[in-house]
C-alpha cells in the first residue's frame, strides 16, 4: 500500500471514529410521526416496518386501557428489532461455532480492492463508497462487532501481483472488488486459494462466478432483472387487465421486457390490449377495460414519452373518472420525481427496482448527515448514491460474516436486515458463486406513501 493510501486511509478512519450516533439513537427513537385523520396504529405500525408493541413500547402513554388515538398527536418512531442498520445497538446471534468473526477472539478482516484515487469518475465514485463501506464499519463496531480494514488503490492499470503480495490481502474474510472485468481472473483465483468472500460491487464480466464458490456477484444484467420482474408481476397482479402503449420510440431499450411479459401472459392466457400515444382520443380508450384495474406498461423508460403518456391518461380520466389506472414503470423512472411524483400517486404507480433511494428516510438522512460531518462533502447527486450502496452492501456481509462465519451465503431468511437503499438476496449459481437475484417494486400509493415490496 502506497504511503499516499495509507495516510488516507487513517484520515477517513479518523473522521469516521467521530462518531454518528445521534441522541434520538441514544433513545432508540429514529423519528417522530404526526398522526394524520383516520390513521390507526396498526397502520402506523406497518408503514415503519414495526409491530405493534414496539410502537406501544415507545409511547407508553398509548397502552392507557382509555387511550384515542387522535389527529395531531406526536408520535415517537423506534427502530425495529430487525436491526436497522443505523440503530442503537442490540444484541446479535452468536456467531458460527467453526470460527468466531467480529468479537473478542478476533475481528473481522476486510479488505477493499477498487480505484481509490481522484484522477477520474471511477476512482471518484469508489472513493465515496468505500467511505459507505467505512460508515458501516463503524455502525457493527457500535453492535459489539469488531472489524479491521485494509484498502488498496487497484486502479485499472494497478500491479495486480505487488497488491496481492502484501501479506495482509491473504488474511482477509472478505474483499470487495474488483471494478475492472480484466482483474477478475487473477482475484478469483486468489480469494479460491485463502478462501475469501469476493463481492463484486458493480456491473462486471465474471464467467469465473460459474465455478467459483467464494464470489458473490451483486450486478444483475438487464436480462436477469427482466425476467425477475416478470416473475413478480405475474405473482403480483394476478386478476388485471394488462394495457401496453407503444410509445413510437426506436431507440427503447424496453423491447426485451415488455416481448417477455406478453409471451408470459399468452401462455397463461391472459387477455391484453395494445395501443398507440399517437392513437385518437376513441381507439386510446378502447384499450382499457371498465369495471377491473387496468395495469399500464409503456416500452420506452424516457421521460418526454412519460409526459405524453399521462397527458393522454389525464384526458381519458376527465371523461372516465371511474376508470381503475394502475402505471407499472421502471427504474429510470426513479429519477423524473420531481416532476410526475403527483401522476405516480394518482395512477398508483409501481417501480422495479434492484434499489431504491428515498431522501426522506430517517436513515437516509441520518447517514447522509453523517457523510457530510465526517468527510467535509455531500454524497455525488446520482442514484443510486454510491455511499449508502457500500454501506449497505458492507453492513450485509459484516452481519452475515459475524453470524454465521464463512459459511454465510446471503440467502433469504439468513439475516433479518433493512436496507438503507440498497437490498440483497443471494441464490447461488449451480456449483459456482452466488447472485443476488432481488429486485423490488417501488410502490407510490394514491394515499401519498411510498412503500418497498420485497419478493
Amino acid at each position: 500500500m502506497t504511503r499516499l493510501l495509507r495516510y488516507f486511509l487513517l484520515l477517513t478512519l479518523l473522521f469516521v471514529t467521530v462518531g454518528i450516533v445521534s441522541a434520538q439513537e441514544s433513545e432508540n427513537i429514529r423519528g417522530l410521526h404526526k398522526v394524520k385523520r383516520k390513521e390507526t396504529i396498526f397502520g402506523i405500525s406497518k408503514m415503519y416496518d414495526l409491530t405493534i408493541d414496539e410502537l406501544l413500547d415507545a409511547n407508553p402513554e398509548m397502552k392507557a386501557p382509555d387511550y384515542e388515538l387522535k389527529k395531531g398527536t406526536i408520535l415517537k418512531i423506534p427502530f425495529s428489532a430487525k436491526d436497522n442498520p443505523v440503530a442503537a445497538p442490540s444484541k446479535l446471534a452468536q456467531s458460527a461455532p467453526d470460527e468466531k468473526m467480529g468479537t473478542s477472539s478476533r475481528p473481522i478482516r476486510v479488505g477493499v480492492m477498487l480505484p481509490l484515487h481522484d484522477i477520474d469518475g471511477d476512482g471518484r465514485r469508489m472513493v465515496e463508497y468505500y467511505r459507505g463501506v467505512l460508515m458501516a464499519c463503524d455502525s457493527v463496531k457500535r453492535l459489539g462487532i469488531s472489524v479491521d480494514v485494509h484498502a488498496w488503490n487497484m486502479a485499472e492499470d494497478a500491479n495486480m501481483h505487488q497488491i496481492l503480495a502484501d501479506k495482509a490481502a491473504a488474511k482477509c474474510d472478505v474483499i470487495f472488488g474488483p471494478l475492472y472485468s480484466k482483474q477478475m481472473e487473477i482475484m478469483s483465483t486468489f480469494c479460491s486459494e485463502y478462501n475469501i468472500q469476493l463481492v463484486i460491487p458493480f456491473s462486471i464480466n465474471a464467467p469465473q462466478l460459474a465455478t467459483n464458490r467464494h464470489i458473490f456477484q451483486i450486478w444483475q444484467s438487464s436480462d436477469d432483472i427482466n425476467n425477475e420482474t416478470i416473475a413478480h408481476f405475474m405473482t403480483w397482479f394476478k386478476d388485471v387487465h394488462p394495457v401496453f402503449i407503444d410509445c413510437n420510440d426506436s431507440t427503447s431499450r424496453k423491447g426485451g421486457f415488455t416481448q417477455g411479459l406478453r409471451r408470459k401472459l399468452e401462455e397463461k392466457k391472459i387477455v391484453y390490449s395494445i395501443t398507440n400515444l399517437k392513437s385518437s382520443e376513441e381507439y386510446f380508450s378502447k384499450a382499457f377495460v371498465r369495471g377491473k384495474q387496468n395495469v399500464v406498461i409503456l416500452n420506452t423508460q424516457r421521460m418526454q414519452e412519460l409526459g405524453v403518456a399521462f397527458s393522454k391518461i389525464n384526458g381519458l380520466k376527465v371523461t372516465d373518472p371511474d376508470l381503475n389506472i394502475t402505471m407499472f414503470g421502471y427504474t429510470e423512472w426513479l429519477t423524473y420525481t420531481r416532476t410526475y411524483l403527483e401522476n405516480f400517486y394518482q395512477y398508483d404507480t409501481y417501480i422495479p427496482s434492484a434499489f431504491y433511494y428515498n431522501p426522506l428516510s430517517p436513515s437516509t438522512m441520518r447517514l447522509q448527515q453523517a457523510f457530510r460531518m465526517n468527510f467535509r462533502t455531500d454524497m455525488q447527486n446520482v442514484q443510486p448514491r454510491f455511499a449508502l450502496t457500500g454501506f449497505d452492501q458492507a453492513y450485509f456481509f459484516l452481519r452475515g460474516l459475524h453470524k454465521y462465519g464463512k459459511t454465510f451465503n446471503g440467502a433469504r431468511g439468513m439475516l433479518g436486515y433493512t436496507p438503507v437503499q440498497t437490498p440483497l438476496q443471494f441464490v447461488r449459481q449451480g456449483d459456482g458463486g452466488q447472485k443476488n437475484k432481488m429486485v423490488m417494486f417501488v410502490h407510490y400509493t394514491p394515499d401519498h406513501r411510498v412503500e418497498t415490496i420485497r419478493f
